[in-house]
Formats: structure tokens, sequence, C-alpha cells
């Protein structure tokens, strides 16, 4: 048995049956068998043509072609979007309307596609599991996922091809997906397909299935080169599906697309939830040196959805500025190489109430420079200690986790500017840091947040993310919009050192509230247990 997991990394899955129209608001779910096979060939051309013999790829595709796959269907929703695309006519630049639906699978759910009865090679295993490992998006190229090949179905399929004269039950209903022939039908039918060609059928007959602008289509030699026949190509020479394709009927839930009723609200001693967890997802993600930014327009749109919300504002309802600074921090996080914004995390301490989650639900995206729209998935809601963690695959946020040693992620700028007393008061404190000097303010607004003193500070020229080196002159340190405390707009980074370990977020200094003046843990080695108050 072989079963392979699908998770949406933005909790989206963006696909249109074959031969529909993207405006008929149709998405493909289950995923077609054809889009499956189609993903592999592509992902081993672009990706892995080189570690995996073509051989090994055709066998491994004839066998997964030779048997219709059940799928496990995870809770979704169907939701659109909707924009104005532009388009040429004439000489005069046109808009038309255009909705984008899609599948949004519920976090931390998964799909999987599973084949009972195939059994693969070492070498054919090896291969599959690179190609999962190495493939990008699923379905449209917004449909980012993460793919792996399972020891073992994780749940039982309740999406199966119908036999042939059987009936979806009464819990179930029918859907159509387009699926590769089994290579002996495919042999066969292209065959007789020929042999009615030769027959001289009318030029009529010639014309719908096979030839278009003067130009014949050659019939592909088996499954595996059918599957490589470009979309463009086959809808211009008129076909009407690809040939070697086959509809299949499917069964799925028939609740499949059910909106989960929301639990009543009650009157509860719970404490308010303090984290909210987004997924950003986008054509051209932004890099983290754009945090300030990028919080910046969240900060807005969520104080525009809400009303002005306390939580978001940071202003009391006389719009005096809260004294307790305990409104939401809008922190941005990067999970890759070249530093761009994956996460973005929410906390604030005096919580999340109803009409904020709500608002929260409502966020759905942000502008982004150069028409690049940032998509927001919101992940999760609940307490620090449910979401702090290193390990990305649970989707968890190092800057939630406890440890005594943290260093600077985004550039610190003080709100003071240093000292040099001429009158007998003393230049540096008991550390050795200049009065009011970038070390030194950090070290005051650390007390006054009510942490420990750091036992050390040390200065670093330059931050980093993943193995990249980055300036801190090369992220954004003034805010566009709104005021704030700072001493010039330069940014210093540190490495601190506490007595005993400290619970996170930390985020000090000018903009903190917008993701500047932040640390994360320095190494992920667990520090030593201090029983501290967070």
């Amino acid at each position: 048995m072989i079963a392979v997991g699908f998770r949406f990394v933005s909790g989206r899955y963006h696909a249109t049956p074959w031969g529909r129209q993207v405006n008929e608001g149709v998405v493909e779910w289950p995923p077609s068998p054809w889009r499956i096979l189609r993903a592999l060939i592509a992902t081993w051309y672009q990706k892995a043509e080189d570690a995996v013999a073509e051989p090994v790829l055709r066998s491994l595709v004839g066998k997964l072609a030779a048997e219709a796959p059940t799928f496990y269907l995870p809770p979704a929703t169907v939701s659109h979007t909707r924009h104005y695309m532009p388009y040429i006519e004439g000489k005069n630049e046109r808009r038309t309307k255009i909705f984008d639906t899609f599948v949004h699978v519920l976090d931390g759910e998964c799909l999987e596609a599973m084949w009972p009865k195939v059994e693969l090679t070492d070498s054919e295993a090896a291969a599959l599991d690179l190609l999962l490992q190495r493939l990008g998006y699923f379905g449209r190229a917004e449909s980012l996922v993460e793919a792996k090949l399972e020891k073992r179905s994780l749940c039982s399929s309740n999406a199966r091809p119908l036999p042939d004269g059987g009936l979806p039950s009464s819990d179930e209903e029918l859907v159509r997906v387009i699926a590769p022939m089994l290579p002996a039908n495919y042999s066969v039918w292209r065959d007789g397909y020929e042999a009615a060609m030769s027959a001289d059928l009318s030029k009529q007959t010639k014309k719908k299935r096979g030839k278009a602008n003067g130009n014949d289509l050659a019939l592909p030699v088996d499954i595996f080169n059918a599957l490589l026949a470009d979309t463009g190509d086959l809808k211009g020479a008129g076909w009407s599906q690809p040939p070697g394709a086959c509809w299949i009927n499917y069964t799925r839930p028939r609740n499949a697309f059910e909106v989960r009723q929301r639990a009543k609200s009650r009157l509860s001693s719970a404490p308010l939830p303090t984290v909210v967890r987004f997924a950003v997802a986008s054509q051209v993600l932004p890099r983290l040196t754009q945090a300030l930014s990028v919080a910046e327009r969240i900060h807005q749109s969520l104080v525009k959805i809400s009303g002005n919300a306390t939580v978001f504002t940071g202003l009391d309802a006389e719009g005096k500025p809260l004294k307790t600074h305990d409104q939401a921090r809008i922190l941005c996080e990067t999970s890759d190489e070249r530093g761009s914004i994956t996460r973005v995390t929410l906390f604030a301490s005096m919580g999340f109430d109803a009409s904020a989650r709500w608002a929260l639900d409502q966020l759905r995206r942000v502008w982004g420079h150069g028409g690049h729209d940032l998509q927001l998935t919101l992940l999760g809601v609940g307490q620090r200690t449910e979401f702090a963690g290193s390990d990305a695959s649970r989707d968890q946020s190092p800057l939630l986790v406890e440890s005594s040693e943290w260093r600077s992620l985004t550039p610190f700028v003080p709100t003071r500017h240093a000292k040099a007393h001429r009158d007998g008061r003393p230049k540096y404190d008991e550390q050795g840091l200049q009065i009011g000097s970038p070390g030194h303010d950090l070290c005051r607004l650390i007390v006054e947040s009510g942490l420990p003193r750091p036992t050390a500070i040390v200065p670093l020229s330059r931050g980093s993310f993943g193995q990249q080196s980055v300036s801190w002159l090369d992220f954004q340190r003034e805010r566009k919009q709104g005021n704030g405390a700072h001493a010039g707009h330069m940014g210093y980074g540190f490495m601190l050192t506490f007595p005993e370990v400290v619970c996170g977020p930390l985020a000090f200094g000018y903009a903190s509230h917008f993701g500047l003046g932040l640390f994360v843990p320095a190494s992920k080695a667990p520090a030593p247990r201090v029983k501290v108050t967070c």
C-alpha cells in the first residue's frame, strides 16, 4: 500500500476541474489522479531529473496510473476572493472580474491519497519520496504544499472510486474527476482511434478529434507521454479531454464542505487567549527586513475592522495611551534561508476578547508592494504555551519559548540618547554601560518590563536568519504613520544573557509593538530550569 500526505502550508488548495471555467466557482475535491501524476512528472523535470532515472520514473508513474487512489478528505470549507484582472483590448486596458475559489483546509489537517494495491520497489519508493519532498505547490501556484510518503495510512479513506453500477450511500455525493486510463486500455483505445482515423472519417470529425488550424496532434505512445501533453495545445487542437484520460466517478461525504458551527459563547473563568498565529502566502513574499512595514499594514487593517479596539490601538476609552503596554505586538517570523516572512504572531498580555477574535477572523489579506498582496490564513488562537517551541513541522514559534540566552532578530532602535554629564554625575552604570547608550537603554526597558536585568549584554555588528548574514541598516526602522519616541533611526543588535530563564516574546524599544527590537533564543539547547513567573 502507498499513502501520500499533502499538507497545505497556507491552508488553501486552488484547483479548477478539467473543462470548467475559473469563474464557475468549482473546486476539484478530491484532487484528480491525473493532476497528481502530472505534478510528480513536472517536479521531476524541474527539480529531480539528475537524481531519478527516467526508467524508474516511468515505472513509478505506470504503477500509480494502474489504480485509482482512495482519499482522506480533511475537514474543509469552500471560500473565494474577487479581484479585477487587467487585459488589453485593442489599444485600451480593460479589467474583468475574477472569482478565485479555493478549498480552505482546517489547521493541522492533512489530505491523503492512498493506492491500496500498489507495491513499489525500493528505487521507486525512494524516487516517489524525493519527488514529494521537492514538490513546492499542488494545484495552482498559490497552493503551497508540503508532501511526503507516509509509512502507513494515518486516516481511513472517505472518498473512493465508485464501482461500475454502484450508487453512493445516503450520506455520500457523487463527483467526477479525470484520471489516466489503464495502460492496457490506453493501447486498445489508441489503436482503435488510429484505425478509425485511417478509415477516412469525415473532415468535420477529423477537425473535432485532433486537427485544428491545419496542425495534427500526434497521439502519445503511452500513458506517460499522454501526461506530458500541454493543456493549451490540447484545447487548441480541439480535444475536449486529454488523450489517454477518462472520467471516474468518486464518492465523497455529503458534508465535505460543511461549515463547522462555532461553540456558543458563554461566561467562563478561562483566561482570554493571548497568542494568535497567521500563515503568510504571496507570489512574492516580503523579507524579514520589511517586518515593520508588514506589521504596520496588519495593524491598520485590524484597527479598521475592529472599530478601534483597545487591544489593537493601545488606547483606552478616552483615547489615551495605555500605561501597561499590554496591547497586541505584531511579530513577523521567517523559516527559510532567504528570510521570507512566512508567519506572523500576535501577542497581547491583555488577551483577545470575543470582538477582537472576530476581527482577527475577518483579516484575510493586506496589500503588498508591486501588486503582490499578502494572503493571511488564521492558524490558531490560544495561550503562549500552546505555540511555544522550535519544531517547525508542528508549526511552533521559537519567539514564545523560555531561554536564558537571546539574540536580536530585528534591530533595536533606542528611545534615549547617550549622556555625557559634566556636572559630576556618573557617566557609566555599574555594568560599564554609558548612561543613555543603546545597551543601557535596552537594559532599562528590560527591567521596566518586569524582567531581571541581564548579566551580560554583548553588541552584535550584524544579524542573521538561517545561514544568511544581514546588516541592521538593511531593515526598515521608521514607521510611515503614527508616533513613537526614538533617538534617531540607527539600529543595533545584542546578545543577552539572563540569570534565569525568561519567557518570550521579547521585544523592546521604538516600534517594538510592530516587530522591531525582537529577540529569539540564541540556541536550541535547553537552558537551566529556574522557576519564573511568566
